[in-house]
């Protein structure tokens, strides 16, 4: 079989507005990252992208050269996979676009992924910012999805005056190897909570709820959705699979098996995966950063990592304002529950708090 012509990312080289290497904030998802997304979108030279990857669900990695117009229709068309989870369990809390307001052009049924949080976390004139890229996107050649990507990312970087872009996504450890498969020079932060609060505050949000009761649902049947985090590729399979997962004929009763412990063990799996994928970088590569530091010594510890993006970021202006946002740590709701449900939590998160260096 003759393979397809594509553009090779050294064509898009020379049009590259950043002089620092991209960042990916990785993490399981309900432990800080959002918070962090906020303050680096205050940096004057930072492109902060949240929730760009995560709403774009496996099709982000399962075509390996689209056209233009494929990658468009990726980032302007929900997946049946996103339609139907905010079908069954509606918006999540994170999305940014003001739905129902007066003049707002989209709904939740047609609202595009890259409309409902990246684009209005950039600017308030998120409307205009989604047709100008409607207008030269699809007209795009064929190319590798990773220079799609960089193109998309150095046509933002230009309008707003940015040096490096950081992306951001809640849940993001699911798909690290693939992410740095794309950008393999990418520097990554790892912003984690203790295991035991994030699991209580998945507990909460909707569709990690239904996401760990798929993957139990699953698991029933002898498949195991978790070993596609292993991979590097995404493929059409796993959109299929993804979409499979999640337009279930009842999201409460998959949602009701998305126990406290089966919330707590996929946590742990999680930062057991991201630990294994970690040890391939150079050290210097990775900052592991805990959210409890952020909450409590927020000055030091957002100095570092700025410094660690890139030692030129460091801002006072921007440091005293973002260190003033981060609010003391509230009482534990762990604390609280009764303490065979404490044990049982405990117990299923004990792997990833021992790589975490959490005590139990």
């Amino acid at each position: 079989m003759t393979p397809r012509p594509t553009t090779p990312m050294s064509a898009i080289a020379n049009d590259n507005p950043f002089s620092i290497p991209p960042v990916l904030v990785l993490s399981t998802g309900r432990c800080g990252s959002t918070m962090i997304s906020d303050l680096l979108n205050r940096h004057p030279a930072v492109l902060s992208l949240s929730e760009f990857l995560v709403l774009l669900g496996q099709e982000a990695f399962a075509r390996r050269h689209p056209t233009g117009a494929q990658f468009w229709r990726m980032l302007a068309h929900q997946s049946p996979a996103l339609r139907a989870t905010i079908r069954d369990v509606g918006v999540m809390e994170e999305v940014l676009y003001p739905l129902g307001a007066p003049g707002a052009r989209f709904s939740a049924a047609d609202l595009p992924p890259l409309a409902m949080v990246t684009l209005p976390h950039l600017t308030d004139r998120h409307e205009a910012l989604f047709d100008a890229l409607a207008a030269v996107l699809p007209a795009r050649p064929r190319m590798d999805i990773g220079a799609h990507y960089r193109a998309l990312f150095a046509d933002l970087a230009r309008r707003f005056g940015r040096r490096v872009w950081v992306e951001r996504s809640g849940g993001s450890l699911m798909y690290a190897r693939k992410a740095l498969h794309l950008f393999p020079e990418a520097r990554v932060i790892h912003i984690f909570r203790d295991g035991r609060d994030t699991a209580l505050s998945m507990a909460n949000h909707p569709n990690f709820r239904v996401l760990v009761g798929g993957i139990a649902a699953y698991r029933r049947f002898g498949v195991d959705p978790q070993r596609a985090f292993d991979r590097e590729h995404g493929r059409v399979l796993d959109v299929w699979m993804e979409s499979a997962l999640l337009p279930l004929p009842d999201a409460r009763e998959v949602a009701a098996l998305a126990t406290l412990p089966r919330l707590g063990a996929f946590w742990s799996d999680l930062v057991l995966h991201g630990q294994r994928t970690f040890a391939e970088l150079p050290p210097d590569r990775v900052l592991q950063l805990r959210f409890e530091d952020v909450l409590q010594a927020p000055r030091e510890t957002l100095d570092r990592m700025i410094r660690f993006i890139d030692p030129s970021l460091a801002d006072a202006h921007w440091l005293h304002e973002a260190a003033g946002v981060p609010r003391p740590p509230r009482a534990r709701k762990f604390d609280t529950l009764p303490a065979a449900d404490r044990d049982a939590l405990t117990a299923a998160c004990a792997p990833g708090l021992a790589a975490l260096g959490y005590a139990t």
